[in-house]
């Protein structure tokens, strides 16, 4: 069994002892009502941690909004802006998406860990084979394992050299070979949580079988904290294949 740093996320504690299952609210964000009917729905469906895309600040009404009506984590969904991240930390968000070296100067950076140390967040690393740093593709020539592996260990430098631990990683690939390497390189690497999914998993059927074949061989070989199986359909559907 891997040896990994506890996080806390909400009540939750990622620490290798339990998986847990996530999903996405797929409601656009300006429908408040709609998310909040989802996320209720999810959590009756078994899921354990729900994540929402919040791509401005009128998105950030979400927040209060989702956790007034469900008792699980909530995640925050964030790209390049840290305006938002720091408004989603004041939300009460329990967990937050954003890759640090997207976000702009080291200033922006230790922001967002100042923040996130005051309100006990932690940080979530995601690194997709889709949108790689142009320099990696230029070095590695493809979004190989060892690209991705690169590049979520230097998200977690310039959150490292900041202090801040509470960290949790995730790298997605469309192909599954590509996806287990990377993962079980990354698990020697570091002891920080590691979230499991197959990116772009596609239909129920074909989603299904990616996620059994790329999650499940990493869990058989303790890795893996929190799942999701991706699909192109209700995100119900998710939490039942999972």
């Amino acid at each position: 069994m891997r040896n990994v740093r506890p996080v806390q996320v909400g009540d939750l504690t990622l620490d290798g002892k339990h998986i847990y299952i996530q999903s996405m609210l797929n409601v656009p964000s300006t429908d408040i009502e709609g998310s909040v009917e989802q996320a209720v729905s999810l959590e009756k469906a078994g899921c354990e941690i729900v994540r929402a895309a919040i791509p401005n600040m009128d998105a950030v009404k979400l927040i209060p909004a989702i956790k007034e009506k469900i008792s699980i984590p909530l995640v925050a969904d964030i790209h390049f802006d840290y305006k938002l991240a720091l408004a989603a930390a004041d939300a009460g968000i329990d967990k937050i998406r954003i890759n640090p070296g997207n976000i702009g100067d080291m200033d922006r950076v230790k922001a967002v860990v100042k923040k996130c140390t005051e309100k006990h967040i932690p940080i979530r690393i995601g690194v997709n084979g889709g949108s790689l740093e142009k320099d990696l593709l230029a070095k590695y020539g493809s979004p190989c394992a060892d690209a991705l592996v690169e590049s979520a260990m230097g998200h977690v430098k310039i959150l490292e050299q900041c202090d801040f631990n509470d960290i949790v990683i995730s790298i997605k690939s469309s192909d599954v070979n590509i996806m287990t390497q990377a993962y079980r390189k990354l698990s020697q690497q570091c002891d920080y949580p590691l979230h499991l999914g197959v990116t772009e998993a596609g239909t129920e059927r074909m989603g299904i079988i990616k996620s059994a074949v790329g999650i499940g061989s990493l869990l058989m070989d303790g890795i893996g904290e929190t799942i999701r199986v991706s699909l192109t359909d209700e995100p119900e559907k998710e939490i039942y294949a999972a």
